[in-house]
């Protein structure tokens, strides 16, 4: 499926979340049928995320810390470790000499991208919300180009370049784009997805298994239910759908989340990048929870995006109770035709091509060619 990396090098560099690892996984596919050779720059944690990346991409550990998370202590050693990976990666680069790095946000990235900004190496970053992130934001007017999964960039500095490109999606969630919504048959199966984005989501965990027990029986009783749970959550989860009847497939994690996706007649999760990326690429109705805590609530206007365009509805934690997501569960699963319409609009709003146009970018970039803000 990809060529063996004999070509030019590329060092992608991403933070361990899924948000930033799945579009980086994207792009590092892409990179490597067209024949380039492909790194990933990321810390122990990134590694943790780093699963899914084809085994022709090179795991690359880099010394990096946060300034968001920990006590004083730490706070006061993270600039120190930074330094330390720049270092490593400053003396890495000298030696193999990349062609372009990548970086796609989170503190993991900022080690690759300071070295390949001090060395002056071809260098771009990938933003996936509205609102840049820290390390994104550090460098958006240091790279030669920001490209934009969302068409505004709220806090985008005077001057930078930045392309909209769309946010692009794993090669399994590609292959999936626009596969047909089949309608819920009236007395088959009703096939509900629940995940909480790649760290999970206890909310989901405390409150879902209560409101779907307390589903009309002609619903409950019909349902599949796969569910994204927390390892700390799965036997109360469990011994909940037990309680009600209800066939549930549990796990921390999913490594198949775009077939999934496409098996399901509605999807509730949160409304990171990443997650509206497959969910529009591949056209499915969603309940959307966005983060409350994602910075500068971003993940909330990603929501509005598909509640605008007939595609979802919104349901905030704060708004959640038990009563609340019965309600809204039981309001659409009942509706056939309004999910079908739902799913349709989602599709509408999908970039499934956001992968192939993100590394045109990179190789323009990578060839030092003026490449003009969109």
């Amino acid at each position: 499926m990809y060529e063996s990396g004999r070509g030019r090098f590329l060092v992608i560099a991403a933070g361990g979340t899924g948000g930033h690892m799945f579009p980086a996984q994207a792009l590092s596919q892409e990179m490597l049928r067209r024949g380039w050779r492909v790194s990933l720059s990321t810390d122990d944690r990134g590694l943790r995320y780093a699963g899914g990346f084809p085994p022709e991409v090179e795991r690359r550990e880099v010394q990096s810390a946060t300034f968001a998370r920990g006590g004083i202590a730490e706070k006061m050693r993270a600039p120190f470790t930074i330094l330390s990976g720049a270092n490593e990666a400053i003396a890495w680069f000298k030696k193999e000499k990349p062609d372009l790095v990548a970086g796609f946000g989170g503190y993991p990235s900022l080690p690759a991208l300071g070295a390949a900004w001090r060395l002056g190496l071809p260098r771009m970053i990938q933003e996936q919300n509205s609102v840049l992130g820290r390390v994104n934001a550090l460098f958006a007017k240091r790279v030669h180009a920001v490209a934009c999964g969302v068409e505004h960039i709220s806090n985008a500095p005077l001057g930078a370049n930045l392309h909209f490109i769309g946010n692009p999606i794993r090669d399994a969630g590609r292959a999936l784009s626009g596969s047909p919504y089949h309608q819920i048959d009236e007395n088959g199966p009703i096939r509900l997805l629940v995940f909480g984005g790649s760290q999970g989501a206890r909310i989901f965990d405390e409150r879902v298994p209560a409101a779907v027990a307390a589903l009309p029986a002609e619903i409950r009783d019909r349902l599949l239910l796969t569910q994204q749970v927390r390892e700390a959550d799965q036997n109360e989860v469990r011994e909940g759908y037990r309680r009600a009847g209800v066939l549930a497939e549990l796990a921390p994690f999913f490594d198949d989340m775009p077939q999934r996706i496409a098996g399901a007649h509605l999807v509730v999760c949160r409304a990171g990048a990443s997650t509206i990326a497959e969910l529009t690429a591949i056209g499915r109705p969603g309940v959307l929870a966005p983060y409350p805590a994602a910075m500068n609530d971003h993940q909330t206007h990603n929501a509005h995006g598909l509640v605008d365009a007939g595609a979802a509805v919104m349901l905030p934690d704060a708004e959640m109770s038990v009563e609340r997501l019965t309600a809204q569960l039981t309001e659409l699963l009942n509706d056939p035709a309004r999910l079908t319409a739902m799913a349709t609009a989602a599709r509408g709003l999908g970039a499934p091509n956001a992968a192939s146009d993100l590394a045109d970018l990179a190789e323009r970039v990578a060839n030092g060619e003026e490449v003009a803000a969109a």
